[in-house]
This record gives structure tokens, C-alpha cells and sequence, in this order.
């Protein structure tokens, strides 16, 4: 019994087996000291989690490296069979390589980050986390009107960011530009419905003119862009039925539902403190009776 348990204890696989785990446990520790020590006390959690995530990949990686140097001299036999083994896996997970490509892009690429509103692969949301296959999202729309929550929670693979466009909502440019439309009656006064419109968009969205000029000064500096207005800006058009009037703003990517509701608001106050002078106008459908129709018919009777 004496001599197995030393044949097993002297057994170089055996020990190669302890140096492994005794390895990973000193790389997995040295990885989570880093994570509490270092990495959760950055303060920009979009740093901190890129880091953290980095990290992890990282004690991946190392694990992998030790299990090679380790095993060294058993590998040199299987150079042909691993190189084979591993062009029938790459055709069996290229679904899965591209998504690990698609995270590598994300990460360093800047597509967007956690946080960021975007629509990936038809989904649009909230990004709550980016894995390494697949990117976290919390849905928005869908059988709910406007940008909000409907609860859902979708997982989409990283490969979509070679596939389909990326939108990102909250990127480098965090506004986006939205507008409602007024149908007025003919005969109202023309200028004043401008003037209220214009008036109300000022009061309303007025600094995030400002704001968001600011920003798109950069973009311009950076990008080949043209000078947008991004001041409340009105324009008319006439059509069969009325005159149409379109309040083009700046707002944030998720204040266009409430922003959109106050503006309605201050809008149908400000018209109906008009007493008459504007008017709003509606769809009219005008029936026509139709004419009597007086019927004569001959019947000739045979005897």
C-alpha cells in the first residue's frame, strides 16, 4: 500500500496535475485582488467594467498558458491531430468566433457601452451588459407606444455588428432631433400660430440648444458634417384640408415622449387663450343624400 501511494505520489502526471491547480489558484487570486483592490475603485463605471471584463479574459488566458507549458512535452505528438481538431471546431463555432470578434469590436471599437440606447439585430433598448457571445438588452417599443420599458429582456449575439447596422442613440451625439405636427383652420392668424409655436419651443427645449450646439461644434471638427439648426425651428405648409404647422426641436434620446407631451400641452393652452383668432382643424366628411328617384312602370294586361 506504502509503495502505490509513492508510486502515485512521485507519478510526474501527478505532479503536473498539482502545479496546475495550485497555478490557478494563485492566478485566479492575484485576478479578483485586482478586481477589489484596483479595479472597483475606479470611478467612470464604463472604464471600470471594460477593465473588469479584461481582466477576467485575461486570468483566462493565463490558465490556458499554464496548462501548455506544463503538458509541453506531452503536446509535441498532437501537433497534427490538435491542428486538424481545430479546423473542424473553427467551421463547427464560427458562429461563436465572430461573436467573440463582434465583443472585441465593441469593446475597442467604440460601438457603444453599457448604457447606451441603442438597435442591434431589430431589437432596440438599453444595453445592460456585454458579454463576450452576446450583448444584454432591455427592450424598448415593441407593444408599447413610445421609447419606454416593456419589460423584456433580449440577448443579442455580437456577430449582429457585422451583420446589420449598429444605431446608437447615445453615442457621441446624445440628442436627436424630433418634431409634432398642427393642423390649423384657414382664415386663422398665420403669424401668431408661428410666433406661439416658436415661443413654446424656446421655453421648452431652449437649453438643450445650447447643449447640444456645443457638442455638434465637435462632431463637426471631427467628421464632415454641415452646420445643423439645433434651435426650435417652425415651417408651414398648405395643403387641401389646412394649414399644417411642424415644430422641429433637439431632445434628449430618452425625454421624447415626455418632452413631446408637455409641448402638446403648452401648445393647445396657448392657442385656445386665442378665444377664436386660431383655430385648430380637424377632418370633415360631408355626406350628400342622394336624390329621389320617382319609378313609373307600365303593365299592359292582356284581356
Amino acid at each position: 500500500m506504502e509503495e502505490q501511494l509513492k508510486i502515485i505520489l512521485f507519478d510526474p502526471t501527478v505532479g503536473k496535475i498539482a502545479t496546475i491547480l495550485i497555478g490557478f489558484i494563485i492566478i485566479w487570486i492575484l485576478i479578483k485582488v485586482i478586481q477589489r483592490n484596483f479595479i472597483s475603485k475606479l470611478k467612470e463605471s464604463g472604464n471600470r467594467y471594460k477593465i473588469k471584463k479584461f481582466s477576467t479574459i485575461i486570468g483566462y488566458f493565463l490558465t490556458v498558458i499554464l496548462i501548455v507549458i506544463v503538458f509541453s512535452d506531452k503536446l509535441g505528438g498532437f501537433t497534427v491531430a490538435l491542428g486538424v481538431a481545430g479546423a473542424g471546431i473553427a467551421f463547427a463555432l464560427q458562429e461563436v468566433i465572430v461573436s467573440v470578434a463582434g465583443w472585441l469590436a465593441i469593446m475597442f471599437g467604440g460601438l457603444y457601452k453599457t448604457g447606451d440606447r441603442v438597435q442591434l439585430g431589430g431589437i432596440t433598448g438599453d444595453v445592460m451588459d456585454i458579454g463576450v457571445i452576446r450583448t444584454t438588452i432591455m427592450e424598448t417599443g415593441q407593444w408599447v407606444n413610445g421609447d419606454l420599458y416593456n419589460g423584456r429582456i433580449v440577448l443579442v449575439a455580437n456577430s449582429f455588428v457585422f451583420k446589420e447596422p449598429v444605431f446608437n442613440y447615445s453615442g457621441q451625439f446624445p440628442f436627436l432631433w424630433d418634431e409634432i405636427k398642427i393642423p390649423i383652420q384657414y382664415g386663422s392668424n398665420y403669424e401668431k400660430t408661428k410666433e406661439i409655436l416658436t415661443n413654446v419651443g424656446k421655453e421648452v427645449v431652449g437649453d438643450l440648444s445650447e447643449q447640444s450646439s456645443k457638442i455638434w461644434n465637435v462632431l463637426q471638427k471631427k467628421y464632415l458634417l454641415e452646420d445643423a439648426l439645433t434651435e426650435p425651428m417652425v415651417s408651414v405648409i398648405a395643403n387641401d384640408n389646412w394649414v399644417e404647422y411642424t415644430l422641429r426641436y433637439v431632445v434628449s434620446y430618452k425625454k421624447r415622449r415626455v418632452t413631446k407631451t408637455e409641448l402638446f400641452t403648452r401648445i393647445l393652452k396657448e392657442i385656445e387663450s386665442t378665444v377664436g383668432e386660431i383655430k385648430f382643424a380637424s377632418a370633415t366628411f360631408h355626406l350628400v343624400e342622394a336624390p329621389e328617384l320617382n319609378v313609373k312602370l307600365n303593365q299592359n294586361t292582356k284581356e
